[in-house]
């Protein structure tokens, strides 16, 4: 719970989850404000928890991709509903 309620987990795993293996530019670009050495921390979290893989392809330029674990799957399926159900609330309220 500590690592889902850190700014932009939950957001990261979904970004992710919606669009497939990602590389660092596209996971950026769903945000617009996000920092970039908070969104590095947080990949770098949600790796070591094993939640995501990062592949990096020997490439010129270098190439990065992010994908889900299994356990990261079955977390934004858990978290998807949740995000709709927030994303309806707020368009109620306007």
């Amino acid at each position: 719970m500590d690592l889902l309620s850190r700014k932009y987990a939950i957001q990261v795993i979904c970004v992710i989850g919606t669009r497939g293996p990602s590389r660092y530019n596209e996971i950026e670009a769903a945000f617009g404000d996000v920092s970039s050495s908070t969104l590095s921390v947080r990949l770098d979290e949600l790796t070591e928890a094993e939640l995501l893989t990062r592949e990096q392809y020997a490439e010129i330029p270098p190439r990065v991709e992010y994908d889900l674990t299994a356990e990261g799957i079955e977390l934004c399926e858990l978290l998807l509903p949740l995000l709709q159900w927030v994303e309806k609330r707020n368009q109620n309220k306007t």
